[in-house]
């Protein structure tokens, strides 16, 4: 393992009409839920820019290379095949190579902010996790000090499950954690009108 040379892996999907944010679309719509998720990752690399951090940017089919993601300021790869446990726990095993602690963000959490990701460095110090608690039962982020796969295994993804299964492997293990502020992500029209006005379309 490389010098403690925070790491922040990005999960972002190819934001193509139609294939992103598809159940916010039900409620506005597919051009409407494609300019959403643009607006979310504009938030998401704004946010990312501001954490002193090796940044590794993960794209859900292919990398795009001449796109708004500055690869002086990112690194750029593919997520592998598999659940997002799967992928998840692959692009950690690589980022353990460029340095640690290590977390990830997903491109749906407009409360975002870099206070938020200094705080789960900050306290990546003292614990093995940390979790950035996502108001439907899953997480916004996640964090950990030296790579343990098994907190992604046997997790029922996309379900309101997904953060007290892991906190329970977290427990069985004896690892330690420390809970950041929760948050919600945009998922359902109802969330966009809740929490959009923080980023402008």
């Amino acid at each position: 393992m490389k010098a403690s040379i925070p790491v922040l892996i990005i999960f972002v999907k190819n934001p193509e009409l139609g294939k992103v944010k598809t159940r916010l679309a039900q409620g506005v719509g597919d051009e409407m839920a494609l300019r959403i998720y643009r607006a979310l990752l504009s938030h998401t690399k704004k946010v990312s820019l501001e954490v002193a951090a090796e940044r590794l940017l993960f794209y859900s089919e292919k990398i795009t290379v001449n796109d708004n993601w500055s690869t002086n300021d990112f690194h750029k790869y593919v997520q592998s095949d598999g659940d997002l446990g799967d992928r998840m726990s692959t692009a950690f095993e690589q980022a353990f190579n460029h340095g640690h602690p290590v977390l990830i963000i997903g491109s749906d959490c407009a409360q975002m902010d870099v206070s938020i990701i200094e705080k789960g460095i900050e306290q990546l110090a003292k614990h093995d996790f940390v979790i950035g608690p996502a108001e439907d039962g899953g997480y916004y982020l996640l964090g950990m000090r030296t790579f343990k796969p098994d907190v992604f295994k046997n997790i029922a993804w996309s379900t309101e499950r997904v953060l007290s299964s892991t906190l329970d492997i977290m427990r069985v293990n004896n690892w330690s954690c420390f809970l950041l502020p929760q948050l919600s992500d945009i998922d359902y029209a109802e969330d966009w009108k809740k929490h959009g006005w923080e980023i402008k379309l």
